[in-house]
């Protein structure tokens, strides 16, 4: 089924927050500055991890917890590629990276598997116009590095993209897609069997799932307009994502069932917001939004959480607790496998008009979350 929609307009809404903080030269180290009391609440100091790229981000944590994986732009290379670095949980602090992409092409969404042997991550690494495809990037930087023009950051729904994986052991890729399109957005299910996973391939960007093999592939959303980012809920029933069917361009949390069915709008009205991520040992859904209301005010990415329920098989959540209030932006949030830490993607050091993004972990206080959030009821307003 051919539908409508433009993934390029979408992806511009869903990195604006990256736009404001990954146009400037990467800075030494820092730790941020003193929390506002709102953040102060429930996160303890963050910390940054990631240093050496022009802009690093979309990270998540291994299932032991001593390394993480991100993508990350090189300094002398136009595209993510995806890295592995290690991580103490003990002392967070910057390390040394290992790229596992293999240095050419687009990538994204790096995951690990349950086991913590392989890596998934899609690339276009493949693309037969893909000196054609770095020669026109790196001309654009180097005519805006001679005018000073600095370009707002968008992501390409790139039609080359499939999706690997990589034994973390010897480095040996597989390639479990090969489709006309882009294939990307891609996680493990909980038991590692199933790979949730995004494609156009029927017109417009869908969630699919298939075996960890790459074969038995299914479609599980058909709506107009653009679905993305999906992952499993820990017990693998349930599949929070990002949609714009609402309304064109003004992307909301989404849970369905693993299977498709019992689509809720977890989120609403004139914001954006994106980039859903579950809680591993509590109800709690995290997330990235921002007010959109105000066409004369410039919105402010935040993270911000819910409580959810699931009576009768259905998916409730209850009234969000913002997490974050930090003036640049904060997004991509996700867990470590015991709940304790939050990794997301921000602007942080305070140094110079426009920080790059990067990598920051901060303790989250399970108790005083649980005793700030919001009970869930079916009555909460959207």
């Amino acid at each position: 089924m051919t539908k409508t929609g433009n993934p390029s307009l979408i992806a511009a809404v869903v990195c604006a927050a990256c736009a404001a903080v990954g146009r400037a030269e990467d800075r030494a180290p820092s730790a941020a500055p003193t929390l506002s009391t709102l953040e102060s609440a429930h996160l303890s100091e963050a910390v940054r991890v990631t240093a050496g790229l022009a802009r690093a981000g979309e990270g998540y944590f291994a299932p032991d917890v001593r390394s993480v994986c991100y993508q990350g732009v090189p300094t002398d290379y136009p595209f993510y590629q995806i890295y592995v670095q290690p991580f103490d949980a003990a002392a967070p602090a910057v390390a040394a990276p290992r790229r596992i992409s293999t240095g050419r092409g687009r990538t994204t969404c790096a995951w690990f598997s349950p086991d913590g042997a392989r890596l998934l991550f899609a690339s276009s690494h493949l693309d037969p116009a893909l000196d054609a495809t770095e020669a026109d990037a790196r001309a654009k930087a180097a005519e805006d590095a001679r005018t000073g023009r600095r370009r707002r950051y968008q992501w390409d729904f790139d039609p080359e993209m499939e999706i690997f994986v990589a034994s973390l052991a010897d480095g040996r890729l597989e390639r479990l897609t090969n489709s006309k399109g882009y294939d990307a957005e891609c996680s493990y299910s909980p038991d590692g069997t199933k790979i949730l996973f995004v494609s156009d391939r029927d017109g417009d960007p869908d969630i699919y799932v298939m075996e960890a093999d790459g074969s038995g592939v299914r479609q599980l959303t058909d709506s107009p307009g653009y679905d993305g980012g999906p992952f499993f809920s820990p017990d693998g029933r349930w599949i929070a994502y990002r949609s714009d069917r609402l309304e064109k361009e003004m992307l909301q949390i989404h849970v369905m069932r693993a299977d498709g069915t019992g689509d809720v709008a977890v989120t609403s009205g004139k914001g954006v917001h994106w980039a859903p991520f579950w809680h591993p040992t509590k109800p709690w859904l995290v997330w990235t939004g921002a007010d959109h209301s105000d066409p004369d005010r410039r919105p402010n990415y935040d993270l911000w959480m819910a409580r959810y329920d699931t009576p009768d098989d259905r998916f409730v959540a209850g009234t969000p607790l913002r997490l974050t209030d930090h003036e640049g932006a904060d997004v991509l949030p996700s867990f470590s496998p015991d709940g304790t830490l939050l990794l997301w993607t921000a602007s942080r050091d305070g140094g110079g008009r426009s920080p790059a993004s990067q990598l920051w972990v901060a303790r989250f206080d399970l108790g005083s979350v649980e005793r700030d959030l919001p009970a869930v009821s079916e009555h909460d307003p959207r």
